[in-house]
């Protein structure tokens, strides 16, 4: 077994888990700043805000089936160690990358959804497209490593 295609799939879980924290890390910081606006004005806060601040956690969970896909593909001997650090790589960076993406634009649901209690569907509709590149991405790939 060589250990570069390990790598790769060390890789495509810690990139995704990055994302994820950065993500999370953009829409608690959100959430958090809608709570403290709902309570300076004596209005009740929402605990639906957490839904978009854990969003983004998602990807971590993509990147760790992934992640067991690539090992047991390396493990067996039918895997391209050189191909699979690419993927694990390129495909952490995607799946990262939406995390961040999704933690964007859940900060700015919990801005407007904190302010006006209006729109939880339409603001999660499009933090669920940002899901989407990730699961096309994981689908993808496991197709490719298969």
């Amino acid at each position: 077994m060589d250990i570069i295609g390990f790598i790769g799939a060390a890789a495509i879980f810690g990139l995704s888990a990055l994302g994820s924290g950065i993500g999370a890390g953009i829409a608690g910081q959100a959430a958090i700043g809608a709570w403290k606006r709902n309570y300076t004005q004596n209005k009740p806060p929402s605990f639906l805000l957490v839904v978009f601040a854990g969003a983004p956690l998602t990807q971590t969970i993509y990147g760790f089936i992934v992640m067991t896909a690539m090992k047991a593909t390396l493990a067996s001997g039918s895997g391209n160690s050189l191909f699979m650090l690419a993927i694990g790589i390129l495909s952490g960076a995607s799946i990262g990358y939406s995390a961040v993406a999704q933690g964007q634009c859940s900060a700015a649901s919990c801005d407007a959804f904190g302010e006006t209690n209006k729109g939880f569907a339409q603001d999660l509709i499009v933090v669920g497209l940002c899901e989407t590149v990730a699961i096309f991405t994981m689908a993808f790939t496991l197709a490719v490593i298969g």
